[in-house]
Order: structure tokens, then sequence, then C-alpha cells
């Protein structure tokens, strides 16, 4: 009997030049997933913050432009080179034993964003059915109605995933021209119900700025550039995105994300933050201040009170189309843990902890503060790899070490992370220092530690 052929997503090999893609296969994606669910959340939760017009325009602006270069010239510079998943290059470095360790770590983290992206289309489905929302102080799922809604969407999102990069491209290629009309559609009817009527106007929304809500802290024009920088740092210094950029023909595709950062990240972001501004001249919204507890974030009915049954399907989709590539990213990271284990049922396995994840309301409720944790998790095991490729033969560093040596755990990547994560993280802590202006130094820190910790182990056992 003739054994059925698996698709294969050249996991463990380069992808062969039959299946490089073309820029506008990365343009649709990067539109999509950031032009999607996350910014329903992010958007309000700036003027929860109580940041001021400059800041926030601003620091935007040059915050997604960084992040840009970042991608650009470091993630799509190193993928179409090498044209590996970061899995597997993290493997060749690290060793099998300490990469499981970051897989897991890293999988998990991925499956909890993809979890409030399941939340926040959730909170469309909620419309319709007269669901009571999740409130930014929730931590539990407050109906066994949500945790149905969330157990569909999550599995259908999931599915979607399972399907490999071609549909979960093909899907965000299909969704973002919606999402993205959607957003623009939201602002501008926001700005007509804020009467709006010139830039002075707009620019008086945010003003000067005000004091944060109940039990969040304030912003400054540093908060958001740097949190708008690294709010995706797992993603480009973190070199997740080795993962999809390895499909594309040239480096320049790295530029496509600029959809997504500008589309995505500064219009999506303030149409969303102008739908909460809307909604907090509201009786409801102001009963909430009045007791003082923040007004609830929902994305589905703030989309309603826009557009309507168009705002709840914009929603859904935009929900799916950040979770179907972060889904997709988990499953890669399991499948680099379980080899046997198909990249099908992988990613199925990543969609479950992803739905599980998606009915406790904490992670969409605390998304400003989650990004900037998972972002100084992961981003700095990403100048391992940044570092290796740019310095490794000017300081006689060996590349691939692991591999090359037969070595399960190399040490000085361990402790090269286990430092930088100490040192930074520890001043976070006990400095009270927001944690987006450290994840630069601990990414920087780490790779010169890297480099130095392997020079003096290499020449130990050389």
């Amino acid at each position: 009997m003739k054994k059925k052929q698996t698709k294969s997503e050249f996991e463990r090999e380069s992808i062969p030049k039959s299946k490089l893609k073309s820029w506008k296969s990365f343009l649709g994606m990067y539109a999509g997933e950031h032009a999607a669910g996350t910014e329903f959340m992010i958007g309000p939760l700036f003027l929860t913050v109580g940041v001021s017009a400059f800041d926030l325009l601003a620091g935007l602006l040059l915050g997604n432009l960084l992040a840009v270069f970042c991608w650009r010239f470091l993630t799509a510079k190193i993928a179409v080179n090498q044209r590996f998943t970061l899995y597997f290059k993290l493997e060749k470095i690290s060793g099998k034993k300490l990469v499981t360790i970051y897989n897991v770590s890293n999988g998990i983290l991925f499956c909890f964003l993809a979890g409030a992206m399941i939340t926040v289309s959730a909170t469309a489905v909620g419309v319709p059915t007269n669901l009571e929302m999740p409130k930014l102080s929730d931590l539990m799922p407050n109906s066994l109605n949500w945790v149905v809604i969330v157990i569909i969407i999550g599995g259908l999102t999931t599915w979607i995933a399972s399907k490999g990069y071609d549909m979960v491209s093909k899907a965000a290629n299909w969704m973002s021209p919606i999402i993205v009309f959607a957003f623009l559609a939201c602002g501008i009817v926001a700005l007509g119900e804020l009467e709006v009527n010139n830039f002075s106007d707009f620019i008086a929304i945010w003003g000067q700025g005000s004091n944060p809500f109940p039990g969040q802290i304030k912003y400054t024009f540093w908060h958001v550039l740097l949190w708008s920088w690294f709010c995706n740092a797992a993603m480009h210094i973190g070199m997740s995105d080795l993962s999809v950029f390895r499909y594309a023909k040239s480096a320049n595709a790295g530029w496509t994300t600029a959809a997504g950062m500008y589309v995505g990240h500064y219009m999506a972001w303030i149409a969303a933050s102008l739908l909460y501004a809307v909604y907090l001249k509201t009786p409801e919204a102001s009963a909430f201040l009045a007791d003082g507890v923040a007004p609830p974030v929902a994305p589905g009915p703030l989309a309603y009170n826009a557009l309507g049954w168009f705002g709840i399907i914009a929603v859904i989709l935009a929900g799916w189309t950040t979770a179907n590539p972060t889904i997709y990213r988990s499953g890669l990271a399991f499948q680099a843990i379980l080899p046997k284990l198909s990249i099908s049922k992988a990613t199925v396995l990543a969609g479950t902890i992803a739905t599980t994840a998606g009915i406790f309301p904490a992670f969409a409720m605390k998304l400003l503060d989650f990004v900037a944790v998972y972002g100084f998790i992961l981003a700095p095991v990403g100048a391992v790899i940044v570092f290796e490729y740019f310095f490794a033969d000017r300081y006689g560093v060996i590349k691939d070490y692991s591999e090359k040596n037969n070595i399960s755990f190399n040490r000085p990547v361990f402790f090269a992370w286990l430092i930088s994560f100490i040192i930074f993280f520890g001043l976070s802590q006990t400095q009270e220092i927001f944690l987006s202006f450290l994840t630069l130094p601990a990414w920087l820190c780490c790779g010169v530690l890297f480099i130095i910790l392997s020079k003096i182990y290499q020449n130990k056992k050389s």
C-alpha cells in the first residue's frame, strides 16, 4: 500500500528555490497580521495610560520605523541567506537540549498571544448574543457561554493554521483588505461622533495627556516609541520571523512589514483609540470612572457601535489574522521539540493551548504589559543568531558550534541569556523601570556575552 505523502513545511532544511514567494505574499500577511485583533485592544489602551497627542503620534511614527528597519536589515537579511526556521537555526548554535527549553517557552508565549486574539474575536460574537463583556480587571471567564464561543472560534482558527504557511498567507490576503477598510471606516465614523472638524479638534482628543486610568501607568513619548518598537521584538530582533522570511526571494521583502506597522500599528491603533474615545463619553463609561474603575475595552461592541454588523465581522476576521500566523509559529516551535509529530498535529496542539488561554480575558486585557514581557524574554535569544551572523568570523568564533561538535547544551548561549535576563529584569523590578526601556540593552548584552563566552569556551575545547 502506498504511503500517503504529507505536505512539507521544510522545518529542518533550507527552502528550495521553487518554493520562494514574491513580496506580495508578505505584504498581505503583514498587513493582515498587524491590522488585526491586537489593534482593537491596543488602540483603546493608549487612552487608558493618559498619553498626550504629540507623544502618541510622534512616538508611533518613529517606533514603528525602527521596527521596520530591524525586520529588513536583521531578520530578512539573515533569513534569505540561510533559509532556516528560527528553531532549526538555534538548534545548530545552542544544541538540542537548550533549544528545547527555548521552544517550549516560545511556543507557549505565542499561544498566549494567539489566545488574546481569540478573546478579541469572541467579544464580537458576544454582541448579538448579549454576552457580558470582560472588564480590564477580569482574569477569569465570566460565563459558560463565553467559554463555548471561545472554543468555537479557537477551533476554526486552529484549522486554518494547521493547513500550513500557504493557507495562513492566503487567509491573510483574503481578509486584510476587509479589515483595513473596517479600521479606516471606524476612524471616520468615530471622528464624526466626536465632532472633529479640523486637525486641532483631532489633537484635542488626547490633548496634553491626562492621568492614567485606575491600575494603569502613565505613558510618555519614550514609553510609546520603545513600546511600539519592541512590542514585536520577539519577531524581528528575536528572529522569530526567520521562519516567515525564509520563503522570501530577497531581503527587500522585509520592507513589506511597513504595511503592518503603518496601516496596523499607526492608522488602526489610532482608529481603535477613537472608537474608545466615543465610548468614554457615554453615561456607562462615566459611571465606571466615577466608581474608580476603568471602563471595559471590548472590541466587539466598540466596532458594532460604529459599523453595525460589518464591525462585528471585521473584529472576528481581525482576531483570526493575528491568531493564524501566531499559532503557525507556535506549531513550528512544538514540532521542533517533537520532530516525529507532523507540523499539522503540532499546530493543532498549539491551537488547543491558545484556545484554552483565550478563555481567560487576562491576556487580552493586559496586552500592553504582556507583549512587553514576552518580547523582553524572547528577544535576547535572537541576539545570539544576529551576533553569530555578523561577528563570529571577525572574532574567531565557530558558527553552528553545537551541530559541528555534537553538543546538546551550549553553555555560552545559556549563560549569555541568563546573565542579561537577571541584570535587566532585576533592574526593572527593583527600580520600577518600564520593561520596554530595557529590551534593547538586554538584547545587546546577550549578544556581546555570547561572543565573549563562546570565544573563551571554544578556545578551552580546542
